[in-house]
């Protein structure tokens, strides 16, 4: 390693290397040197902590003093020899500085697949219910400020919500400190430690047997978007996002076929369409034209958002209370009431078959879905209107 005196005509007059670099060291203070590259020059400090090599970056030569650099290299060889390590405490003081807003911005950074649906859940976790923490050095947020904000959030917008809040902060930890060295341990863990998470009892509901003809024609008086959109999500059991996201170019109408490329759990979704259900899409095909959404809206995504308001209309409407995943828990009850294989359910609802070493010799392809669909579809008909079924036979 080439050794002069350090000056600013020194340093200006060496030459720049074509390819890697040149290390230089200064013969006045020993450890302290110059890196000489392509394009730049930048001195460093170079000592041993606990005999270990560390060499630290004291700033560009162009910007930097040959005097304010060897002061620089002076205190940082100082602590070195004390066998404080400077990368390690820069890395440290960088750890602590990151808010809980630039963590959140790291996740999704680092979370590319995750689903449309996911990451607006976890952006309204940290613009909603975490937003005074945003600024917030994520490693200060303390196991009792978790404690305190759980309550809180349970108070104000109900248990189910408080844990989730706490589940997508406790993620966004984890991804974070899996980059960092040293991070203090995550402080939702004090929810688990303290046996302090709300209880959560699966929804059960769906839409009972006697109750699908009251149903059924308070949904009928709905407007065409409404209308079809619970239609549809009653016949195929798909996810509320999946529907109002659904855009033509998946659907395969003259095949009866739909196919989302990529779904809530990042797989793609392929289904056969009932008769039923494809007389429907050709006919809303009519309605919305050129649009590229089967339910498209004047809103910033282009396709319809909200559906609390029609859903609520047709529960006062007709008297049945039902959620837009009851309507999935529905299709799935009258699909397993028709003694449907198991593994078919699964595809019907999209449901991965991870650890299950048997469905991975299974092939299984959108045709072989046709007859429980059709199946399916006519058992919905014939709850719909009991008494034709009964004369029919």
């Amino acid at each position: 390693m080439p050794t002069l005196r350090f000056t600013k005509r020194a340093i200006d007059a060496l030459p720049h290397p074509e390819t890697g670099q040149v290390l230089y060291r200064d013969e006045m203070l020993r450890g302290f040197g110059v890196r000489v590259g392509s394009k730049s020059k930048v001195y460093f400090a170079e000592g041993q902590v606990q005999n270990r090599t560390r060499r630290v970056t004291i700033g560009r030569a162009d910007v930097l003093g040959v005097d304010t650099a060897r002061k620089r290299a002076l205190g940082l060889l100082s602590e070195m020899a004390t066998g404080l390590d400077p990368n390690a405490e820069k890395k440290r003081v960088a750890q602590e500085n990151i808010t809980l807003g630039q963590a959140f911005d790291g996740f999704f950074a680092t979370r590319t697949t995750i689903a449309d649906s996911t990451r607006e859940r976890y952006q309204r976790t940290v613009n909603l219910y975490l937003k005074d923490w945003k600024r917030t050095p994520v490693t200060s947020i303390s196991r009792q400020m978790v404690l305190k904000r759980h309550q809180r959030i349970a108070k104000a917008n109900g248990e189910v919500t408080a844990n989730n809040v706490m589940r997508h902060f406790r993620s966004v930890y984890n991804v974070t400190a899996a980059a960092h060295d040293e991070f203090p341990p995550n402080p939702v863990n004090i929810l688990t430690q303290a046996r302090a998470w709300f209880p959560e009892r699966r929804r059960r509901g769906a839409v009972a047997a006697h109750d699908f003809p009251v149903w059924w024609a308070a949904v009928l008086e709905e407007p065409d978007y409404s209308r079809d959109f619970l239609l549809i999500a009653l016949f195929t059991g798909m996810r509320r996002n999946e529907i109002a996201s659904l855009r033509w170019e998946y659907l395969d109408l003259p095949g009866q076929a739909l196919h989302i490329p990529k779904t809530k759990n990042g797989d793609p979704l392929d289904l056969p369409l009932s008769d039923y259900l494809s007389n429907l899409l050709l006919n809303r095909k009519r309605v919305v034209g050129k649009s590229p959404w089967v339910f498209p809206s004047c809103g910033r995504s282009g396709h319809l958002v909200e559906t609390k308001k029609f859903t609520q209309r047709v529960t006062e409407r007709s008297g049945v209370a039902f959620t837009l995943h009851d309507l999935r828990r529905t299709f799935i009850t009258i699909a397993e009431s028709l003694d449907i294989p198991h593994y078919a359910l699964k595809r019907l609802l999209n449901h991965r078959l991870s650890g299950d070493v048997t469905a991975g010799y299974i092939v299984s392809d959108t045709e072989r879905l046709r007859a429980p669909v059709t199946a399916v579809s006519t058992k919905i008909l014939e709850l719909v209107d009991p008494d034709k079924t009964r004369k029919a036979s």
